[in-house]
């Protein structure tokens, strides 16, 4: 099946594309686990507004105060000044290392780790989420030894993060490895356009009904339902 030219669920295409691949990027909340599952992230969103409104932010705009996304909250906390930002990103790294404890594994994840590391290949993990909570979570799954770096959240500055390019250079650098010959699994638009500015391959993850369509704009080199074929697509290198 292709989308405007894109393969979705094309398991030759994703054969070729990772047998291509030197080094494997996957983005944590999604392609690796549903972080935020049993921690809801309107919940969490909420929590860091009220640490805005404890340094005395009571009035946010209309769509910080709807969001239940806490990445709309620390965006819009680094615009109110440095202090805010640090508060803000410390009380949502705090949320997620939480969270990455109950954090559910996406079907077909952790094989796929597995066997890349199996391939003798070299596989980091791109996140916004914060390194901790990513750590937190490679740890209690017993993942650390296959994963080689984490490339995530370390900073409260939100302009490091995806869609900017920075992170998957960070891996890119850190795996020695030029970023044509890396490719990032990603579930969102922002991972998307983070590979193109970095020159990376990608891999669109749509695990919800119309992301398919809304990735092809982003022209990844294929989209992919489900994490499954991926380790399947690994081991036929």
């Amino acid at each position: 099946m292709t989308t405007d030219n894109t393969p979705v669920d094309d398991p030759e295409a994703l054969r070729h594309i990772l047998a291509t691949t030197d080094a494997l990027l996957l983005d944590f909340d999604g392609p690796v686990c549903s972080i935020f599952a049993n921690v809801p992230a309107h919940h969490v969103a909420g929590q860091l507004r009220r640490v805005l409104a404890e340094a005395g932010h009571t009035e946010l705009p209309a769509e910080v105060e709807k969001t239940a996304d806490p990445f709309d909250v620390l965006i819009h906390a680094a615009t109110l000044g440095s202090d805010q930002a640090h508060h803000v990103e410390s009380s949502l790294r705090a949320h997620e290392v939480e969270a990455a404890t109950t954090a559910e594994p996406t079907p077909g994840a952790h094989d796929l780790i597995r066997t890349w590391h199996a391939t003798g290949r070299k596989l980091a993990i791109v996140s916004n989420n914060s390194q901790a909570a990513v750590n937190t979570y490679l740890h209690q799954h017993e993942l650390n030894p296959f994963v080689h770096f984490v490339s995530a959240r370390t900073d409260p500055n939100p302009a490091l993060l995806k869609p900017s390019p920075h992170l998957i250079g960070q891996a890119s650098a850190a795996l020695t490895t030029p970023p044509p010959k890396c490719t990032l699994i990603g579930d969102s638009l922002t991972d998307l356009r983070a590979t193109r500015a970095a020159r990376t391959r990608a891999i669109g993850y749509a695990n919800k009904p119309g992301k398919a369509d809304l990735f092809t704009a982003e022209h990844p080199a294929a989209i992919t339902t489900s994490m499954v074929p991926l380790g399947l697509a690994a081991r036929s290198r």
